[in-house]
């Protein structure tokens, strides 16, 4: 697997945790320019996996942990594989304080 096919893995499996959306340095509807603005927000070395992310919800350590459980699979078999896992929330969105926390 090529780092830019972990990396649209990685994206894709991300937006299966709601309440957690990658960071990316400029908004996504700004089309005219083509890049994988999602894909921004990860970064791949051979020790570490980050992953840039946006909190939309509370509380942030069970979002963690759901994001730790979707994209840890999905290192298996790469040379990825025995990299930490770095999350790191950059942001949290307004939203987050509008909904109700889940327990």
């Amino acid at each position: 697997m090529t780092a830019a096919e972990a990396v649209a893995k990685i994206v894709g499996a991300l937006a299966a945790v709601d309440g957690l959306r990658p960071a990316t340095p400029i908004s996504p509807e700004a089309t005219w320019l083509p890049v994988d603005w999602a894909g921004l927000a990860v970064d791949l070395t051979a020790d570490v996996v980050e992953l840039r992310l946006i909190a939309t919800r509370l509380p942030i350590p069970p979002l963690l942990e759901q994001a730790t459980a979707v994209v840890r699979p999905l290192l298996a078999g790469t040379e990825w594989e025995n990299a930490r896992l770095r999350l790191v929330v950059t942001d949290l969105d307004g939203a987050a304080f509008a909904r109700p926390t889940s327990q």
